[in-house]
């Protein structure tokens, strides 16, 4: 076979196609953390009215707060390991979660796959990447922990916080940690508790719902980039990436993941008031994206 000769001119044009190639990839690995566009012109002062909230979502944190102890944190961790709940793919999970409505949420009462397809589709119009997009399709699936035996809803969904040392000031309804047995203890209510200053989150327990169980089903049985687990990871973890507390507990690493959770925000909280989406025109979309980064079937 004769040999392929290359001119230096044909070179140095592959060399450029390739270097284009190159800065093409950069710049979309980039965007996922650029300013969300679709939420421009959305009146954002009308979303987490906790204060006027209805009395379902005050007694769901009054009981979220007094019952999420260290001891209760241990066990569910424990729990999680011990067993599997189901064998299934991610759309058909979505479907099995969508008969639940959150009772943490003063924004919506949308069932639970409108809300995946919206945070997915407002992630999708800003032209961010596919796996961010898979991401926000996927971020509360966790929820599906209420369906698996869960101790009620106040283990599920709601705002997240730090188990193990001071509950912050930071938290909505502050005043509702007073009934936690934890509040009262000579460790768990000073400013490290159990940690050490910087230590980082991953040596700390958040306290235990559909973000920390999700972030465990999927950290090793997805192709999903650092950046899409840290979303799913803290997305409802308020006091911290939207409030500023905690920050005595991060490392280094920590911070990539705040930048994370802060870009995935806008998308989960101020898709809540989009248009209904159809869900069966949207699904060969979405079944495609998910395949590129989920095997057809996932342990759960």
């Amino acid at each position: 076979m004769p040999a392929v000769v290359i001119s230096t001119h044909d070179g140095h044009k592959l060399d450029a196609i390739s270097d284009a190639v190159d800065d093409v990839n950069v710049l979309k690995a980039k965007i996922w953390d650029s300013q969300s566009e679709f939420d421009s012109t959305k009146d954002k002062t009308t979303f987490r009215q906790y204060e006027t909230a209805c009395d379902r979502v005050k007694n769901f944190y009054k009981e979220q707060h007094e019952k999420q102890t260290v001891a209760f944190n241990i066990k569910a961790r424990m729990e999680f390991k011990s067993r599997k709940r189901a064998r299934m793919g991610i759309w058909q999970a979505m479907e099995m979660l969508n008969t639940l409505v959150d009772d943490s949420d003063p924004d919506t009462s949308l069932s639970q796959i409108e809300h995946l397809l919206q945070t997915a589709e407002a992630i999708r119009r800003d032209g961010k990447p596919e796996w961010m997009q898979v991401t926000g399709l996927i971020h509360d699936l966790g929820k599906l922990l209420h369906m698996f035996g869960s101790e009620g809803q106040w283990d599920v969904v709601g705002d997240t916080f730090i188990v193990g040392c001071a509950f912050s000031d930071k938290n909505i309804y502050p005043g509702t940690f007073a009934g936690n047995p934890d509040f009262h203890d000579a460790v768990y209510s000073t400013q490290y508790g159990i940690y050490e200053p910087n230590c980082g989150l991953d040596n700390v327990m958040v306290s235990w719902g559909h973000d920390e169980y999700l972030y465990n089903v999927v950290k090793d049985q997805s192709s999903l980039p650092a950046e899409g687990l840290a979303m799913i990871r803290y997305h409802s973890f308020y006091p911290w990436h939207h409030e500023g507390a905690y920050t005595h507990l991060m490392n280094e690493k920590d911070h990539v993941a705040l930048e994370a959770a802060r870009a995935f925000n806008p998308y989960d909280l101020y898709s809540k008031s989009d248009e209904p989406c159809d869900a069966e025109k949207l699904r060969p979309y979405y079944e495609n994206l998910i395949a590129k980064f989920f095997p057809s079937e996932i342990d759960w």
